[in-house]
C-alpha cells in the first residue's frame, strides 16, 4: 500500500478520498471490519467500497447519533468498526453517545472526522471544525490522532483498527495535500516523530501544520534561529518523553495546530510541561477563541496567521523577548 506512487496519488486527491481508498483496502483484508457512513459515501470516497463489499458498508444518512449506536452494537458483537462524517458532526453532534458507548462502555470504534479545521470555510463555521479535539480530549479511554499528511492518514487508519481503545482520527487539509512523508516509515500511536533538529526552539505540531512548521523552520534558519520540528500526531495520549526532552534543550516550546488554541495540542503540551521543573516558555499558535466570516481555505489560513511567514515571525519576536 505504501508505495511512492500511492503516496503521490494520495497527496493529489487529498485526505477524504485517501480515507476511502485505505478503507477499501482494509475491508478487503479484514472480513470483520464494517464501515458506517453518515451521508459520506461520495464525500468520503466510499462508493467503491459500497459496490465491492456491500455487506461491510452501512449508510445511515444524516443520523450521526444513530451511527454511533449502531457502531457500538456491532463492536459489542466482535466487529471492528469505522465510522465517518464531517468532523463537527462526527464529534460534537454525537458527543454524549461517544462518551457513554466508547468512553464509559469501552466499545471499540475508530471514528474518522473528515475535513476538520478550516478547509470547509466556504460553508461557514457550521462545517469548519476547530473544537473537536477539545471536546473529545476529556473523555476517558479515547485516543486522538491528527495525521500530518495523506500517508500518515493511511498509517493511522491501519494502526487504529488494531488498538484496544476507541480512536478519533482528525483529518485536515484538502486536495494537493502537502507531502511530509515520501516513503513508508514506522508509525506508532503515542510516539511522536522528530522531523528536523535544532537547538534554539522546538516546534511541536500536528495535522496540516506539520508541513507548515517545517517551512517556518526553514525561514527561521535564514534568520539565525535553529528549530527542532516534532510531528505530534497523537494528541492523546501525548508523548510526555518528547515534551520533557524538548523542555531540557530549548529556550522556547511552540505548538502549532489548525485548532482552537484552547483545549487542543497546545493545551495538552502545556498541561504536562507545567509539571516539569524549570520548563521554558511556550508559544501557542492556532485559531484564536473566536469565529469569523466564511472564506476559502487559503483566506482563513492567512486570516488566522497560520502560514510559514506568520509563524516564523511570531517565533522570532518571542525569542527576541526571551533574550532580553
Amino acid at each position: 500500500m505504501f508505495t511512492e506512487a500511492n503516496i503521490k496519488l494520495w497527496s493529489r486527491i487529498g485526505t477524504r478520498p485517501t480515507f476511502g481508498f485505505v478503507a477499501l483496502e482494509l475491508v478487503g483484508r479484514h472480513s470483520d471490519l464494517v464501515v458506517i457512513s453518515a451521508d459520506m459515501m461520495t464525500s468520503g470516497g466510499l462508493e467503491p467500497l459500497r459496490r465491492k463489499y456491500p455487506k461491510q458498508y452501512i449508510e445511515v444518512g444524516i443520523a450521526e447519533q444513530n451511527m454511533i449506536g449502531i457502531a457500538a452494537g456491532l463492536a459489542s458483537e466482535g466487529f471492528r468498526v469505522i465510522t465517518t462524517s464531517f468532523a463537527p458532526f462526527q464529534t460534537m453532534r454525537c458527543c454524549e453517545q461517544i462518551r457513554v458507548n466508547l468512553g464509559y462502555m469501552r466499545q471499540r470504534i475508530c471514528m474518522v472526522g473528515l475535513a476538520s479545521g478550516l478547509v470547509l470555510g466556504t460553508q461557514g463555521f457550521t462545517h469548519c471544525c476547530f473544537e473537536d479535539v477539545a471536546v473529545l480530549r476529556g473523555i476517558p479511554n479515547l485516543v486522538i490522532i491528527s495525521p500530518a499528511d495523506c500517508c500518515e492518514t493511511a498509517k493511522a487508519l491501519c494502526a487504529a483498527i488494531e488498538l484496544r481503545d476507541s480512536v478519533y482520527i482528525r483529518l485536515t487539509g484538502g486536495m494537493r495535500n502537502p507531502i511530509v512523508y515520501t516513503q513508508d516509515y514506522e508509525f506508532e500511536v503515542g510516539k511522536s516523530i522528530k522531523l528536523r533538529n535544532g537547538d534554539d526552539v522546538t516546534i511541536i505540531s500536528c495535522g496540516t501544520m506539520v508541513h507548515t512548521s517545517l517551512d517556518a523552520a526553514t525561514l527561521l534558519e535564514s534568520r539565525g534561529i535553529n528549530a527542532t520540528v516534532i510531528n505530534m500526531h497523537t494528541i492523546k495520549p501525548i508523548d510526555k518523553e518528547t515534551i520533557e526532552m524538548a523542555s531540557k534543550k530549548s529556550r522556547l516550546i511552540v505548538t502549532v495546530e489548525e485548532h482552537n488554541v484552547i483545549g487542543g495540542l497546545g493545551s495538552a503540551v502545556a498541561e504536562y510541561k507545567s509539571t516539569l521543573p524549570n520548563a521554558p516558555a511556550q508559544l501557542l499558535i492556532g485559531i484564536p477563541d473566536t469565529f469569523c466570516n466564511a472564506g476559502n481555505y487559503d483566506y482563513l489560513l492567512n486570516h488566522f496567521a497560520l502560514t510559514p511567514e506568520s509563524i516564523a515571525t511570531k517565533i522570532q519576536n518571542t525569542i527576541s523577548k526571551i533574550q532580553k
